[in-house]
């Protein structure tokens, strides 16, 4: 098809995300048709750096063969099956196993989904989950940050603090609320220096805290930096008091890594870059380069223990833990591990 043909059927079909549908069909979409490496191709045969990593995804770059034949050998084998019904499969096994090798020390276990958007949502599940068994149920308020992103579904879009989201859903999540972001490039005042404004933007949430009781409190999320937000770096002193807060008030502390995970700092994980240490970690995006859909949740032991001794926990999938994509996944993983990607960041 010409691009012209192509730029027709899309307007005529497909609806994009975060976009103004009436603009984009009047200039027309650009046909991206093929990727290399770095590279990109589009319909007109135009070859252009992708500085963005398809949407901060491809962390090994595009035509990595090795992602496309762990695929075609996962599907050849066994293309699905599902995690529900005490049933299991080797992919998701060595995923798991390989998972605990390259997080932090005390991360052992793993929930999957299908996207960072998905794996937020179950962090709400698993907090809440987790305050019922240690039987503090009145826990349950969750405090995230003006301007952060955590996904597009109605719990991620809450989650985030986007107003423009907020004023396109039908309702919101309870039980969350926001306190400011630590953009000292944009909002510091004249005389702050980034570690006095990093102590006071981080000195919010105890104040909120504070406000709502520690006692209904369940948890603080954060992306270690601000990815969709405008990829906003916070201060040195900024997580490291975050840390001291949750634990001095006994709150959960959630890493959004969906954008900073798997090498993006030079870390496996962001927040190894920042110094503190979460109870929760949600991943998605490079867990598998981008190559197929993917999510996780990783689950500290201090946190998965319980829950996992206190009965079932109702939530799940039909593509948690899809064989194809924990194939590709460990076979992503084994590149960033054995190529020394992460090192050379």
């Amino acid at each position: 098809r010409s691009t012209a043909e192509y730029r027709a059927l899309d307007a005529a079909h497909h609806i994009h995300p975060f976009s103004d549908m009436g603009a984009l069909n009047r200039a027309g979409s650009r046909v991206i048709v093929k990727a290399d490496g770095v590279y990109l191709w589009d319909s007109d045969g135009n070859k252009i750096i992708d500085g963005m990593a398809g949407l901060w995804c491809v962390n090994v770059g595009y035509g990595r063969k090795e992602l496309a034949d762990a695929a075609y050998r996962q599907i050849q084998e066994l293309p699905f099956y599902n995690t529900f019904f005490k049933t299991t499969h080797p992919p998701i096994i060595e995923l798991s196993a390989m998972l605990a090798e390259v997080t932090p020390a005390g991360f052992n276990h793993f929930f999957y989904c299908n996207s960072g958007s998905e794996g937020n949502d179950t962090v709400l599940r698993l907090v809440h989950q987790y305050w019922r068994v240690e039987g503090k149920p009145q826990k349950k308020y969750v405090i995230s940050r003006r301007n952060g992103y955590h996904g597009s579904t109605i719990a991620g879009g809450t989650l985030g603090g986007m107003g423009y989201m907020h004023e396109q859903m039908p309702s919101k999540v309870e039980h969350i609320v926001h306190i400011d972001q630590p953009y000292f490039f944009g909002e510091a005042q004249p005389g702050d220096t980034p570690e006095a404004f990093g102590l006071a933007r981080a000195q919010q949430l105890e104040a909120k805290i504070l406000e709502l009781g520690a006692e209904n409190v369940a948890a603080f999320i954060g992306e270690p930096f601000q990815g969709a937000g405008g990829v906003i770096f916070p201060p040195s002193t900024y997580w490291p008091e975050i840390q001291r807060i949750c634990r001095k008030y006994d709150i959960l502390l959630v890493a959004d890594e969906v954008i900073g995970g798997f090498g993006r700092t030079g870390e496996w994980f962001a927040h190894q870059h920042f110094g503190f240490e979460p109870d929760l970690i949600t991943m998605a995006k490079g867990l598998t380069s981008g190559y197929v859909p993917m999510g996780a949740v990783g689950i500290h032991e201090r946190v998965a223990r319980p829950i996992i001794e206190h009965g079932e926990f109702n939530h799940g999938l039909t593509y948690s833990g899809h064989p194809v994509a924990a194939a590709v996944a460990v076979a992503n993983l084994k590149l960033l591990r054995d190529e020394g990607i992460v090192e050379r960041v």
